[in-house]
C-alpha cells in the first residue's frame, strides 16, 4: 500500500491552509491523503475541578473538525483518496508516530492553542526536523502562485536531502527551482591584514554549488534550475527569496549547527520568518555528503 501524505488539523485557519496544501500535493503526486485530528485531554484533565461532559464535547468537536477538513479536501480534489483519523494523546507524540507511516507530514504554523503573538506554534516546532519524513509548515492566508521553489544549500548532508525534495516538488509542479547558497567572508580578529578577493571567493562558491548540482540536473532534466550564490547571512537570503516562492525547502540542520541539535538555527529562523510554506527535511543517510549519481 502506498504511504500517504498526513496532515494535522485542529480547525484553525493555519490548519485549514495546511489541509489545502496537503491535498494539492497529494493530487500532484497521486498519493492518498490522511487527515488527523488529535484529542488532547491534558489541558482539561483536572481531577479537583472536573468539567462536566468535556470529553464528549471534545469528541463531538473533533468529529466536526474532521468532517469539515474532509469536505475541504474532497471539494478541492475529488479524485484524491481521503481518509480521516481521530487520535487521543499528546499532539507532538501522535504526529511523530503518524509520520512513521507517511511520506510527508503537513502541519499549520500555529494552531488554536498557540499564543496570538507567536508566528510558530509549539507543535509545528517540535515535529519539524524531528521525524524521518519531510515536514511542511503552512501559514494561514491565501497563497499567491509564483511557480518557483526555493531550496537552501550549504553542502551538508541535510541540504542534499533538501535538494532531493525540492527537485521532486519542482518536477511535479513544472516550476522553476532556485537554489540559494549563502556565504560570508571569514573574520579573523587577530589577523586583520588578511585580504580576500571578493570576485574569486564568489566564483569559488558558485563553482562548488554548480558541481554539486550536476547530478541533480541530470536526474531532473525538465526542471529549470537557477543558482543564487550570495554573500549574505543564510536566514536573510532565504527569507528574501521566500517572498517570491511557493515553497522554501531547508535541511533540518546545516554545517554550522551543533551536532546534538535536531533543528539548526537557520531552519528554526526561516520557520518563523519565511513568507511561504516551509519544508524541513532530514538526511536519512549517515553521510558522506556526496551528490547522487544520475540515473542510467
Amino acid at each position: 500500500m502506498t504511504e500517504p501524505i498526513v496532515v494535522a488539523t485542529d480547525g484553525s485557519p493555519a490548519a485549514t491552509a495546511a489541509v489545502e496544501w496537503a491535498t494539492d500535493d497529494a493530487a500532484r503526486k497521486r498519493l492518498p491523503l490522511r487527515i488527523v485530528h488529535v484529542l488532547d485531554r491534558l489541558p482539561y484533565d483536572i481531577p479537583r475541578y472536573p468539567i462536566p461532559d468535556v470529553y464528549d464535547h471534545l469528541s463531538r468537536s473533533g468529529g466536526q473538525i474532521l468532517d469539515e477538513a474532509e469536505r475541504t479536501a474532497r471539494e478541492r480534489w475529488p479524485d484524491v483518496e481521503v481518509t480521516v483519523e481521530m487520535a487521543e494523546g499528546d499532539p507532538v507524540h501522535i504526529l511523530r508516530r503518524q509520520a512513521e507511516h507517511a511520506l510527508e507530514l503537513v502541519v499549520g504554523s500555529r494552531g488554536l492553542g498557540g499564543f496570538t503573538g507567536m508566528l510558530l506554534g509549539s507543535v509545528s516546532m517540535h515535529v519539524a526536523g524531528q521525524v524521518e519524513v519531510p515536514v511542511v509548515v503552512v501559514r494561514p492566508g491565501a497563497a499567491t502562485v509564483h511557480s518557483e521553489i526555493v531550496a537552501g544549500f550549504d553542502g551538508s548532508p541535510e541540504s542534499e536531502a533538501a535538494l532531493a525534495y525540492a527537485f521532486e516538488e519542482a518536477g511535479v509542479r513544472g516550476g522553476r527551482l532556485r537554489v540559494v547558497h549563502a556565504w560570508q567572508m571569514p573574520v579573523y580578529v587577530y589577523a586583520p591584514e588578511l585580504a580576500y578577493d571578493m570576485d574569486e571567493t564568489r566564483q569559488a562558491h558558485e563553482d562548488f554549488v554548480t558541481d554539486r548540482l550536476t547530478a541533480w540536473r541530470e536526474r531532473y532534466p525538465g526542471v529549470d534550475t537557477v543558482l543564487d550564490a550570495v554573500s549574505a547571512h543564510p536566514v536573510t537570503a532565504l527569507v528574501e527569496a521566500s517572498a517570491e516562492a511557493d515553497l522554501l525547502v531547508v535541511g533540518s540542520r546545516g554545517r554550522g549547527a551543533v551536532r546534538s541539535l535536531v533543528l539548526g538555527s537557520v531552519s528554526r529562523a526561516v520557520l518563523h520568518h519565511a513568507r511561504c510554506p516551509v519544508a524541513v527535511v532530514r538526511s536519512k543517510a549517515p553521510v558522506t555528503g556526496e551528490s547522487p549519481q544520475a540515473d542510467t
